[in-house]
């Protein structure tokens, strides 16, 4: 049995894309039930520098399809259950203008042509682990320091290994533009689960990042809200870029419908039917969203699919319970 996590390898750059009306909400640290503390990797200003000198448009245009971190069940170990806490929201920096319309019949996946705030908030993720440049998604969320991409941890960790490096977020990325320029990241955040088991239970990464024309991330496209310790089989908004066919990564896409328990692999994560391929990793999973708004409460988002098997055509994404939520309050600053 194998997991395939949904990385694509590039030839040369990644990108993320993230956007939500710019606001000034600031998140206050939220309790957790004694997670463990999270792994991090801090960048110098030179490296940043040279970051964002590295990818360039030709570079993110030239992004090569790839799949990374492909092993076996015996290879990735899964916890026995995730911790819970206490129901938590951090609201994010725009609100939604109306409730969300309950969904009558699941979507698949499909390029994305709505609107609303999460075609800026959600976007392309570009780095390189042990010399090798990928590309993974990402979404702008609501924290302290204003400066907040979370994405998977394979899109920043070798999970067990080192950090990436060249790690910069695109916003809002379309066919190789980057409307609001790149964030490059200061910190790299991970749980301890994911950087010394891979443990893809615990699949979490959050980018702290720096300004982009002087403008911090959510300053520049806002930020989207998030939630721990929450119901499960909820039903769920996913989206992210594809760069595996019958998908190119140039736009972005979605998918939404029912998630379950995965009682294929055994692990603690959820699934939904959905054909995003490798590239969508770390694009983000929404509970409460509303199409009309693009707004809805981070909660969980795009990490493996099983290699074959009944459930070969479903997304998987990790429960966000309070080791999650620890890592997240320590990178939110």
């Amino acid at each position: 049995m194998f997991r395939r996590a949904l990385v694509a390898a590039a030839g040369l750059g990644v990108t993320i894309a993230l956007t939500l009306t710019p606001g000034s909400a600031i998140a206050s640290p939220v309790t957790a039930e004694t997670p463990d503390p999270a792994a991090s990797k801090s960048i110098s200003k030179s490296a940043q520098e040279k970051t964002k000198d590295y990818w360039t448009s030709s570079r993110m245009k030239s992004a090569k399809d790839g799949s990374l971190l492909v092993r076996s069940r015996s290879e990735v170990k899964s916890g026995d259950k995730v911790a819970k806490g206490e129901p938590t929201v951090v609201k994010g920096t725009a609100s939604q203008a109306k409730k969300p319309k309950p969904i009558t019949q699941a979507f698949g996946g499909g390029l994305y042509n709505g609107g609303g705030k999460v075609v800026q908030t959600t976007g392309k993720v570009f780095f390189t682990l042990a010399g090798t440049d990928y590309v993974c998604s990402g979404s702008s969320t609501v924290a302290a320091n204003n400066s907040l991409v979370q994405t998977a941890g394979h899109c920043l960790n070798e999970g067990p290994g080192s950090f990436a490096s060249n790690f910069t977020f695109v916003p809002a990325y379309d066919s190789g533009s980057a409307p609001y320029g790149q964030f490059a990241a200061t910190t790299l955040f991970t749980s301890n689960q994911w950087a010394n088991q891979g443990d893809l239970d615990y699949d979490i990464g959050y980018a702290v990042v720096g300004t982009a024309g002087g403008s911090t991330l959510t300053g520049a496209v806002g930020a989207q809200g998030v939630g721990f310790n929450l119901a499960r089989n909820a039903t769920m908004y996913s989206f992210g870029y594809p760069a595996a066919a019958p998908y190119d990564g140039s736009s972005l896409a979605w998918c939404n419908g029912p998630v379950a328990a995965d009682t294929y692999g055994g692990s603690s994560d959820q699934g939904m039917v959905c054909n995003m391929t490798g590239g969508s990793s770390g694009g983000p999973w929404f509970i409460n969203y509303s199409e009309a708004s693009g707004i809805g409460t981070l909660n969980s988002l795009n990490s493996f699919k099983y290699n074959g098997g009944p459930v070969s055509n479903q997304m998987f994404g990790p429960y966000f319970g309070s080791v999650i939520q620890g890592v997240y309050n320590e990178a939110q600053g």
